[in-house]
């Protein structure tokens, strides 16, 4: 099984259009699978909530004597 992953408009009407190049490796005349993945509010907010969490982490076990290895090339 194959899987595309790309993003789409969804238009005011709440219609879809493939774009073509898609359209053109899909199996004509077969049934596939769709899966539709809408992002809601709250994902937007808990993923900068963790890459606020994951930057406090990193510096917190920064200290002055790791500035050493800012200078070795």
């Amino acid at each position: 099984m194959k899987a595309y992953e790309f993003p789409i408009q969804v238009s005011a009407e709440g219609t879809i259009e493939l774009p073509a190049v898609l359209s053109e490796l899909l199996p004509h005349g077969q049934v596939v699978r769709v899966i539709f993945l809408v992002r809601e509010p709250e994902d937007t907010y808990e993923q900068k909530e963790w890459a606020y969490l994951t930057a406090k982490e990193f510096f917190a076990g920064y200290a002055d004597s790791d500035a050493i290895y800012d200078e070795m090339e």
